[in-house]
């Protein structure tokens, strides 16, 4: 269980994972020692499970997010293995859910054109292992996004 120390420090690093760790302590209400051994526990329970930098994708030219929802063909384990691991190997998509209801996932694909998605829609998405059917959405605007869990 976590105890309110835990929930501070993470909330703290989910804002800015860069602090040092005397900031880190003075934010939470700890001192180095105690917050260093917290966020090691952390790490190793696995609820750290990495820290990484966010880009912004706009600066980068991939401005267009799709949401692709595919319908898989076939059911059985082996079939919706062989999906899971290919899109593994497809770094424009950069999420990728099982879902409920009448599709079974859904990918959030982030290309720099509409051109560039047609060409992967083509190229890759369609011949995934198992893929039955692809029905694509494009964002407009982004509304809200945030990688900070509720805590």
């Amino acid at each position: 269980m976590l105890d309110e120390f835990d929930r501070k420090i993470l909330r703290t690093l989910q804002e800015n994972a860069d602090y040092s760790m005397a900031e880190l302590g003075d934010r939470v209400g700890l001192s180095h020692t105690p917050c260093w051994r917290r966020i090691k526990k952390l790490e190793a329970d696995g609820i750290i499970k990495q820290k990484v930098t966010l880009l912004d994708p706009k600066q980068l030219g991939l401005g267009v997010t799709v949401y692709a929802y595919i319908t898989i063909k076939s059911h059985d384990e082996d079939s919706l293995n062989a999906f899971e691991q290919g899109v593994q190997d497809v770094p424009e998509i950069v999420e990728c859910y099982s879902t409920s209801g009448e599709k079974d996932y859904v990918l959030r694909v982030v290309v720099d054109s509409v051109e560039h998605y047609e060409q992967l829609l083509k190229k890759t998405i369609v011949h995934l292992p198992n893929v039955a059917s692809v029905n694509s959405t494009f964002a407009l605007k982004q509304v809200k996004y945030t990688t900070s869990l509720p805590l």
